[in-house]
């Protein structure tokens, strides 16, 4: 049985739609990135699996609990660890920790055995009696990480669960998300896409309160194995412009995209969507036409190129 199920799911705020129907389902052991713009709607879905928001029409099921018919087994099956992690820091760990196992109806044991697993889970156990605000920022993620794991839940949702952190403390924290979806579902939403390529085995991205994108990592990637080459031009023997330039280099051969970007030094700056590198091709051009060529660098597009494909037009 999937634990999320999720059919033509739809949420208007007014007039509003920020979800169009999103159907989709996630199985035991995946972790899934789920992206977007800001306003996408990732957000409103989040809000609905955890049960902190109703759908105007649709289903969500996790575990097989309905979201809205029974939020309460819904709450027991999943852990949630938003945006800003709650975490009261006045407190030492292991009290917010034993508060936490009490809120959510833990016995004296039960929390004993709960915190000493998510201690070693989270790599917190040095840390147990320090005071939270004394703690730095990616520690204090990791104590919401536990704080969310707590109850042993079957799914694991994680908003910016990297947001603010160094590049070691990412390093960090993904390897605990890593580690602990081994034994559990976990959907994770991130604005960082070099993070979803790295830590996630699925994708789904949202765009405009439709799904975009549906699909494992490595086949997302695979939509981006073309190349990017960056061409720059400054002024030849022959005067021309901007227009006429990109109405020649869209008819080059092996190109499928051409746009113009920011001058350097007054000379016309290209990026070239292609499938090939056709660099050769460009030089040779650009030598016939009497251009000076000042720049001609290639990359292989990436998630980031991908994502921008799909959602170009959305706000930021």
């Amino acid at each position: 049985m999937a634990v999320v199920e999720v059919r033509d799911l739809r949420r208007t705020y007014g007039r509003f739609e920020a979800l169009k129907g999103i159907s989709f389902e996630i199985e035991p052991g995946e972790i899934v990135g789920l992206l977007g713009p800001n306003g996408a709607g990732k957000s409103t879905t989040m809000k609905i699996l955890t049960g902190y928001l109703a759908p105007t029409s649709g289903s969500a099921t996790v575990c097989g609990h309905n979201v809205l018919l029974d939020p309460t087994a819904v709450r027991t099956e999943l852990g949630y660890l938003p945006e800003s992690s709650p975490v009261y820091r006045e407190m030492d760990v292991t009290a917010f920790l034993q508060f936490i196992g009490r809120v959510r109806g833990l016995g004296m044991s039960e929390r004993a055995r709960a915190i000493d697993k998510v201690s070693e889970q989270c790599g917190i156990r040095q840390i147990l009696t320090q005071r939270i605000d004394s703690l730095s920022r990616g520690l204090r993620q990791r104590v919401g990480l536990a704080q969310a794991l707590l109850n042993s839940p079957r799914l694991l949702i994680l908003d910016e669960p990297t947001s603010g952190l160094d590049p070691n403390q990412i390093v960090e924290i993904r390897k605990v998300i890593r580690e602990v979806g081994r034994t559990r579902t976990v959907i994770l939403s991130t604005h960082i896409l070099s993070e979803v390529q790295v830590t996630c085995d699925r994708i789904i991205i949202i765009h405009q309160g439709r799904i975009v994108a549906d699909d494992n990592t490595e086949a997302i990637t695979a939509r981006g194995t073309g190349r990017v080459i960056r061409l720059g031009l400054g002024e030849g023997k022959v005067k021309t412009t901007k227009e006429s330039l990109l109405g020649e280099l869209g008819a080059l051969d092996g190109v499928n995209k051409v746009i113009s970007i920011p001058p350097v030094e007054e000379a016309f700056r290209f990026e070239i969507h292609t499938a090939d590198d056709v660099r050769a091709n460009l030089f040779d051009w650009a030598r016939h036409r009497g251009h000076i060529l000042v720049e001609l660098s290639t990359e292989r597009t990436n998630l980031e190129d991908i994502f921008r494909r799909l959602t170009e037009g959305a706000g930021t």
